[in-house]
């Protein structure tokens, strides 16, 4: 799917062709750049570049507090090597749209518009875990130390019972991607995220917010999507995709892609 790849620093990146991309993708926590091929695979046409988020993949974790300012930093960095007129669409996930939505707020140089794919909201109640750690600080969370403890077979065969309506073709990626965590990543500092709805209000393109159901997993409530309707400075558009939940793109690929397309016809 990917037919170039490359590296900027510390930093794996990969993109569908030689041309500039016009989409650029930031996948989720203990996930990889190589997720995202399945999407692709099924939007053919997009001129995508997918980054793998520092000590994710085959990008490299430099001795630092962990936090989104590094990360969306991380992207400024890869984007600003390969710039398009005008920016890409940035299209991130949990993590990556944390990420994605850091990057406009910052660099709407950038940016021309952006899908936030269920992104933590950053008001942790008090004494919830961040999304890296688990109850002991320094540790693998639980539920990942168990899947890295698996060979890839039992892996996929663990996605598969846990998620059975995930397409076949989402497993491998997300089992593979699992044991390629660094997991010197849990023993950083973790610096806490700024909320939200503060970063809405600082970017101004255009915004795609894509939820679950609460229910099944999602982030996102449909209260707490208007609250970031609410807040945003800029074009807002807040969509709730029934029966997924947090991974939208894999619990309802075929919603998620209609919804991601029109987005893109309109703002790539």
């Amino acid at each position: 799917m990917f037919g170039v790849r490359g590296r900027t620093g510390q930093l794996a990146w990969y993109r569908t062709d030689e041309a500039v991309a016009d989409v650029a993708f930031l996948h989720g926590f203990s996930d990889s750049a190589q997720c995202w091929v399945p999407l692709l695979t099924a939007m053919p046409g997009v001129r995508a570049l997918a980054i793998d988020a520092r000590g994710h993949g085959e990008s490299g974790l430099p001795e630092e507090p962990v936090g989104y300012d590094g990360q969306s930093g991380d992207a400024a960095l890869v984007l600003s090597g390969q710039p398009r007129d005008g920016g890409v669409v940035v299209v991130g996930h949990s993590m990556g749209a944390m990420s994605a939505a850091y990057l406009a707020a910052s660099r709407p140089d950038l940016v021309r518009a952006v899908v936030l794919e269920d992104p933590p909201t950053g008001e942790r109640p008090a004494g919830q875990k961040n999304e890296h750690h688990d109850e002991e600080p320094g540790t693998v969370p639980r539920w990942l130390a168990d899947l890295r403890a698996l060979d890839l077979p039992a892996r996929i065969a663990r996605g598969r019972a846990e998620d059975p309506g995930w397409p076949e073709d989402e497993l491998e990626p997300w089992a593979v991607s699992k044991p390629q965590v660094n997991a010197h990543l849990f023993e950083l500092p973790f610096q806490p995220p700024s909320p939200l709805t503060d970063l809405l209000a600082a970017i101004t393109c255009p915004v795609l917010l894509i939820h679950g159901d609460t229910e099944r997993g999602s982030l996102i409530s449909t209260e707490y999507a208007e609250r970031c309707a609410r807040a945003a400075a800029g074009e807002f558009r807040a969509v709730q995709i029934a029966g997924a939940g947090h991974s939208v793109h894999r619990d309802n690929r075929a919603q998620y892609v209609a919804e991601l397309t029109a987005f893109l016809d309109r703002h790539r």
